[in-house]
């Protein structure tokens, strides 16, 4: 569930910063303008529209989702510094607490995604672990099947252990062999 619940969320997080460049894209212009307002240089327009939109798509698809998680977090870390940084302002303070979230969100799909591939990671050496085991418990069950197979025939070989020979006439040699009866008590 916890899965599930990530991946909404990164694709929410994913969905303002694609909404956010596709605006700077369609009008880079007053992007520009706004950016040589607060003394950043009016051409990044373009740079930054890109990289909101692929950062955002990069993010929302899953893919290379620490680093962008972490490139997006420090880019939106510096759109509090350059253009929320008026905290007396209501609306600036509110825009600043906004990308201050984001910056959260960003930090949990990144804490997500490190989680998912150390999960990963121990998933695959206690597998290969069990599979180790299991070939040990073969090995052992095989050995076993070959000793009491070995012991069977050494039993098939020498005949009932149960009968003893048995001089009938005197002479010392042995005449029959005679099998033992098990006793049920010792007398």
């Amino acid at each position: 569930m916890s899965k599930i619940a990530a991946i909404i969320g990164r694709l929410l997080i994913g969905l303002l910063f694609i909404a956010s460049g596709i605006g700077k894209l369609m009008d880079i212009g007053g992007t520009a303008a706004m950016m040589a307002k607060t003394g950043l240089p009016g051409n990044l327009a373009l740079v930054v529209g890109l990289f909101e939109l692929v950062g955002g798509l990069c993010l929302a698809a899953g893919f290379a989702v620490r680093l962008v998680s972490v490139l997006l977090a420090v880019f939106t870390a510096g759109t509090i510094l350059f253009f929320h940084n008026r905290f007396t302002d209501p609306v600036q303070a509110i825009a600043a607490l906004k990308n201050l979230a984001i910056i959260g969100g960003l930090a949990l799909a990144f804490a997500h995604s490190q989680m998912w591939s150390h999960y990963y990671t121990l998933r695959t050496t206690r597998r290969s672990e069990a599979a180790t085991l299991e070939a040990e418990r073969r090995v052992h069950e095989a050995e076993l099947r070959a000793a009491r197979a070995e012991a069977t025939a050494d039993a098939v070989r020498t005949g009932p252990a149960a009968t003893r020979a048995v001089d009938l006439d005197g002479d010392g040699i042995a005449d029959t062999t005679v099998r033992r009866r098990n006793r049920w008590f010792d007398w």
